[in-house]
Order: structure tokens, then sequence, then C-alpha cells
């Protein structure tokens, strides 16, 4: 019997209300693991091409990481797949809270959901015994609202619950799939494939143990990783917001970049969270600014605006830290919010968030971003695409493509908080012009025109995330070039610093503590480093491990929980293949599906610098995204005209199977 993993998935059909269960191969585990890996190898050969995403054939999965449950820390992700309304393509979104660890427990390694239910249901499973539950009572209920109810109606302590709100209901292409009254699946859209196939919930308890071939071994790992985290704990006293935000300017003064270390990493996170960098990050250039046409320090300067925004400022707020399964450290917060808007036990609003109504709409009003937060939460709809679909509003309407009396009458500009809290509740609602934005920029563009496709800021359909490929040239990359398009969460210039690959793959080049700007803009780029970011992210999301776990600059000893809990004896190297599989399936299913990245999931100008900026850090700056890209795609041994994935790769990892698919006159030998 395999250790780790459950050996088993289960299967719903919500047309005919069959449920199924199905045993999974010990060498498929091998092969790819669980988690992102599983459904990987499972989707590509089970979803038609040309299936639409919103109908009776897409398959939208929930899957556990291989790692989940079995005491490992930063290992309790879970995510959910199918093929992306909102891209075309392959589909995931990864999330924390305490759902991953429920699914092993009932026994499975993932759920799997075809068809569509003729009215609203929702899956419950307890001790492995599942049944679909009409859930008509829910329908229209908002995610937090519902979460508390069907949690209620199951009745047990142990159990967990995913669930949408009223976005994903309507089936808005930007919503997502809430767990822990607030942590969001919220890229994709996956929202609003659970919402198409009218599934409102999946609840699930169980108490099946998680075997495991050496668990002193992994408590042990895990003691000596607590120790690091712990270690100069004191010093997060002096790692105020001040030093943040003139650490921020020092960055946009500086005639290059400071590398990131995993010891500044583990201060900010462990003081604030991923609000840490708020004035870092709108100072240093890293946060685009509005709508990605702004710098900085002269549009939304530190002094005036952003300082207001700054992460102490939320932690004033905090009422308990928030800790994801598995995870010893508790980046999040649960905060009350006096003020105008006044809100209850409510999640800190990340980040991505913070700059989504921030800086990238002028806005300085922190009363309105956790009012957005919430809203956004309880809706279901990812805070990263209505944010940007806000600013490509804002500026539809500044450049006369729209009117205030097609925004019914609402004064949206920038800076006007209060606008944006209305106008978003109406995106939530499908209300009036709510409706034409409902499902992001690209829809909208399509549907305005006049030449208002120009400063939607995109890839393939999904939002640009609150990190500037100007800043950051690998991030360009990523943002085309993976398999999920306008993605932070993979693989970037500061996700390498941060990861210190060198300290767990051999061979590899260290990073450095500062990088000239012509080092930073070479077109060379660091392909190889960036290629094994790839796919070591992919490794992560298939034993359910955390990004920020990844960013501990190699402290975090994946490889040794895996080798302990699995009882296998594989080098690093053999893990990054794995990896590097996944990796290949994900990028095989968009050509499958008749996605070409580099034809599909262009990036806008802006995001490119063309033209460039006239002034702060980002000044002249140009991405040489063709160099970059075909160096990358050299590397990865993908088509560097297409991103194809060639014949030689596929059948170097095994995956001879795929051929036929990308390569139909191609012998799959």
């Amino acid at each position: 019997m395999q250790y780790a993993a459950m050996g088993k998935v289960l299967w719903v059909d919500l047309s005919t209300g069959d449920i199924r269960e199905e045993t999974i191969p010990d060498e498929m585990i091998r092969q790819t693991l669980t988690g992102v890996g599983l459904a990987a190898k499972l989707l590509i050969e089970r979803i038609p091409a040309g299936a639409d995403p919103l109908g009776p054939d897409n398959v939208l999965g929930f899957t556990a990481g291989l790692l989940c449950g079995t005491g490992a820390f930063f290992q309790g992700r879970w995510m959910v797949v199918g093929k992306s309304p909102l891209t075309g393509g392959w589909g995931d979104a990864n999330c924390g809270g305490n759902f991953a660890p429920v699914i092993k427990r009932c026994g499975y390694d993932a759920v799997f959901f075809t068809g569509i239910s003729e009215h609203p249901v929702y899956l419950k499973v307890i001790d492995g015994k599942p049944e679909l539950v009409d859930a008509a009572h829910l329908w229209g209920v908002d995610a937090l609202e519902s979460e508390g109810k069907v949690l209620a109606e199951v009745n047990d302590p142990r159990a967990r619950a995913l669930v949408i709100g009223p976005a994903a209901e309507k089936k808005s292409l930007i919503s997502g799939i809430v767990n822990d009254h607030g942590r969001i699946a919220a890229r994709s859209g996956m929202g609003a494939v659970m919402g198409a196939k009218r599934l409102k919930a999946v609840v699930m308890a169980g108490s099946r143990p998680v075997r495991v071939h050496d668990r002193a071994r992994i408590k042990q790992a895990s003691q000596k990783l607590a120790k690091w985290l712990d270690s100069a704990a004191w010093l997060r006293t002096f790692f105020t917001a001040g030093l943040l935000g003139f650490t921020g300017t020092l960055m946009r003064k500086m005639p290059g970049v400071i590398g990131m270390t995993a010891d500044q990493y583990k201060l900010g996170m462990g003081k604030y969270g991923t609000t840490s960098t708020n004035v870092l990050s709108s100072e240093s250039g890293d946060s685009p600014v509005k709508n990605w046409k702004g710098v900085g320090y002269r549009d939304f300067p530190k002094k005036t605006h952003s300082d207001k925004l700054n992460p102490q400022r939320l932690a004033d707020r905090e009422t308990v830290r928030y800790h994801c399964h598995g995870c010893p450290f508790g980046c999040g917060s649960i905060c009350d919010v006096d003020g105008k808007y006044k809100i209850r036990n409510t999640h800190k609003p990340e980040y991505e968030t913070c700059c989504a109504f921030g800086a990238l709409i002028l806005s300085n009003d922190l009363d309105a971003v956790f009012r957005l937060n919430d809203i956004l939460n309880r809706a279901g709809m990812d805070t990263i695409s209505a944010g940007a679909t806000v600013a490509f509003a804002i500026e539809c309407v500044e450049q006369g493509a729209l009117n205030k009396e097609d925004m019914d009458g609402i004064d949206l500009s920038w800076g006007n908080a209060e606008a944006v809290v209305t106008f978003v509740g109406k995106m939530i609602d499908r209300d009036g012009i709510g409706d034409l934005f409902a499902d992001g920029s690209k829809v909208a563009a399509k549907k305005i025109g006049k030449g208002s496709e120009a400063y939607a800021m995109h890839a393939g359909g999904q939002e640009l995330p609150m990190h500037d490929s100007r800043f950051d040239p690998g991030f360009a990359l990523s943002y085309v070039l993976e398999p999920t398009p306008g993605r932070h969460t993979n693989h970037g210039y500061q996700w390498i610093d941060l990861f210190a690959l060198h300290k767990v793959f051999k061979g590899l080049p260290k990073t450095k503590p500062y990088y000239t700007t012509k080092t930073h803009y070479h077109p060379d780029g660091k392909p190889e480093l960036q290629a094994v970011a790839g796919q070591y992210m992919q490794l992560i999301n298939a034993a359910g491990g955390c990004l920020f776990g990844a960013q501990m600059g190699g402290h975090v000893p994946l490889v040794e929980y895996l080798n302990a809990a699995t009882g296998w004896d594989y080098e690093p190297e053999h893990y990054l293949q794995i990896g590097e599989r996944i990796q290949n399936i994900r990028q095989a299913f968009n050509f499958k599906h008749g996605i070409e990245p580099l034809r599909d999931f262009k990036l806008p100008a802006r995001a490119l610098g063309e033209p460039p900026l006239d002034d702060g850090s980002l000044k002249g700056v140009t991405i040489p995204f063709k160099q970059l890209s075909e160096n990358y795609l050299r590397r990865v041994g993908w088509d560097e005209q297409t991103g194809r994935p060639t014949p030689e790769k596929l059948r170097e990892l095994g995956l001879d199977d795929l051929i036929d698919d990308l390569y139909p006159n191609t012998p799959g030998e």
C-alpha cells in the first residue's frame, strides 16, 4: 500500500447522480505525485478537446497534495482544477485554509465532478459515505453565510466545507471558491465552473489516518525548521512599516536591484504577512500604479497616500493571527474594523488586494479596502481581477470610451473609493453596468471597443497581478508562458532569489545580493534558474506545499519530507523531473484545447514598457521579451516559436501518449 497517498479518487456525475471510486495505480503517483500532478494527468485524458468550460464535459476537481495530513510544515494546500472559462486552457487555483487534509481523511486524494445538476446541490461525504444533498435553500446566499449553514446542517465538528457565492452562481468568469470564511481559490475562474454545474458546496468529514513511512523523521525535520523560523525573531521589533517604506525608497533611487533573502522575508512575513510589502512595493516599482501607466512616488506618493495603507495600520485591526493547516507561521489575520464600515471577524486583506484597490486605482482609503475585501470574499470573486477590472473601467471613463450615463451615474474616477465600492457591488450582482464588467476586462473590452483593449491589463483573459513585469522581467515570462497565465504564484526573479534553488538542486548558480540594472534587464535573462523555478513550483503544488514556505530559502525540507512520508529514496533531481513532467502535461493540455501562449496569452504593451515610463525606478525600461522567451523555451524543451512541448521532451519525460494530441503526424515511439 502506498504511503502518504490514499490511492483513490471520487468521481461524481452531477447529471445522473452516479458516484463512484477509482483506484489510482502506485506508478501514476510515483510519476506525478497527487495534487495538481495527478489532476493534470487525469484531466488531460478525460476532458475532450473543445469542451465548453461551463458545459457538462468539463471536469471540476478538488485535490489534496501528497504531503497534506502528514505533519509536514507548510504542506496544507488544496487546489481546484479544470478547464478555465477565463483563458480557455488549463485552469487551477491554489488555496490554504483547512480543507485539504479532510479530503484525505475521507480516504481520497481528490474529488472530481462531471456533468451539470438540474438543480442546486452540495456533496456531503462523511466517513467515506458520499451523497448529493439539495441546496436550493442555499442558492443566492453569500459564501460565508452558506459555509456556516452547510456546516450546521452536517453538524460534525470534523467537517470542513468549500462553497461558492453569488458571483460564481451568476457564472462570473472572475469568481472563485471559498473556504474558512474567506480564503479563496480565486484565479482561473473556477468558481464559474462550479456555479455552472449548480454545485453550491462540498462538505467533508472523516477520520481515516494518513499513513507515512517515517513520522519521526518528519517531526525531526519540522522541529529544525521551527527553530530557524524562531531564530532572530527579536529583530521583528525593528522591522517597522517605516523601515519597509524607507527600503522601498532606497530601492527606487538605487542604480540596480537588491536581491531578496529568506532571512529578511521571514521577518517581514512573520510580523505583517503579505502586507509587509504594501509601501515597499509601491515605492520600489514592484506595484503597478494607475492601471500600469503611473509612477508610484509621483502618482501614489508614500507620504500622502500609501502610508495610509502601510502594514501597521492593517495590523492595528488584527484580533488574532490566522494559520492554515500545517503552518507554523500564521501569516494571515482575522480583523475587526470600525470607521465608516463596521466589519467583524473578517480576513485581513492581502498585499494583492491592498494594491489592487490602492496603488492601482490611486486610492488611499483603508476602510474601503477592508470593505471591498469583505464583500468580494462573500461574493466569491477574485480581488486581483476585480481590482484590475475596476482600474480598466476607470480608464475607460477617463479616455471617453464610457461616460457617466453609461456608468449608471457612478462617478468612477481615480481615488474615488466610495464609487468603487458601489461599482464592485454592481459587478457582483450583474446589475446594470456591472454586468458588462462581471467577467473581467478582456470580455468588457471586446464589448466596449473604442480602443479600450489597450488598457485592459490581462494575459489570455486573466488580469495581471500586482507585480510589475517591468520591475521583474521574470514575471513577464511566467505571465505568458505558464499554462495558467497572468499569475504571480509561479516564478519570477524575486522568487528565484527567495527559493535559493542552489541549496536544493545540484549545479545551479547562486543568486546575488545585488544586481546592476544592466544585469537585471539583460536580454539573455536567467533561463536555467527560471526553468527550474517553474518546475519546482509544480512539485510544490503536487505535494500540497505553500509558496511562502518555498520562499524560505530552502529551509523547508521538501525532498526530505517527501522521502520520509513515502519511504522512497529519490534524489532532489528526480523530484524536480516530476515537477517538469507536470509542467509539460499542463502545457500540453493548452495545446490540446487550441491555446498557444505566444499567440493567445500576449502581454499588453504597457506591461512590457512599450512605450516606457518617463519617471521613477522603471523609467526607460522596455522588456526584451522575444529574446527572454526564446532562451527560456529553449531551456525547457518547448518550441521557441509557439511554446509547444517538443516530441523529444515528451519522450524524455515518459509522456509519449501525449505526442499524438500535439503532433498527430509524429510517431509516439
